[in-house]
């Protein structure tokens, strides 16, 4: 299981048949057609965008990567989720849980992207954090990975936060350039 110091990191409910997941600064929740404007201040910013993937979405790019989620929700009960800032009700980021293919085989992964405003302050790392808990605790995995480019440190720092090492590297394809990654990996203690 997990230590009764993790357990008072997070919690998980669900009220009103709505999934969330509490931290002490953050909720992560399902997103929504709602949620919109907030995912394009993250998905089509050229600087928070370029760290990962090397360039911003259009507007219609981040409406197909929101309704991938919402399908995901209704196919996995996962996916990348909304975190919001309690402090201020704002989805500042997203962090969740994506089965992604690495070589031949498919990896629960932990995924994450916030509004460059609230980098370095944190929540990637507790919201990363609660996402391993969930897998481990609710979903029963026995490993998570999160898979970062080799030129985006602060994303790697969250990976290390979140109790994972470096296990694998590989080039990838993404948008017609091809990309080194770094796979990190965190398995479940007993």
């Amino acid at each position: 299981m997990f230590s009764q110091k993790n357990k008072n990191l997070w919690r998980c409910h669900l009220a009103s048949g709505k999934f969330f997941i509490e931290t002490e600064r953050l909720l992560i929740r399902e997103m929504q057609q709602s949620d919109f404007d907030a995912l394009c201040r993250i998905l089509c910013d050229e600087e928070v965008m370029r760290a990962a993937y090397e360039s911003a979405f259009s507007p219609d790019e981040a409406q197909n990567w929101l309704n991938r989620h919402l399908k995901r929700y209704e196919d996995y009960g996962f996916g990348l989720w909304a975190v919001v800032l309690k402090e201020t009700n704002e989805m500042i980021g997203q962090c969740g849980l994506t089965l992604q293919q690495w070589k031949e085989k498919e990896l629960l992964e932990i995924g994450y992207l916030f509004q460059k405003a609230y980098w370095h302050r944190g929540y990637a790392a507790e919201a990363a954090i609660a996402c391993r808990e969930y897998a481990f605790t609710v979903l029963d995995a026995d490993s998570v990975c999160s898979m970062i480019r080799d030129t985006h440190i602060a994303s790697q720092n969250v990976a290390v936060r979140n109790g994972m090492k470096i296990i694998d590297k590989a080039a990838k394809n993404f948008r017609n350039t091809e990309m080194n990654f770094f796979l990190y990996s965190a398995e479940r203690t007993q």
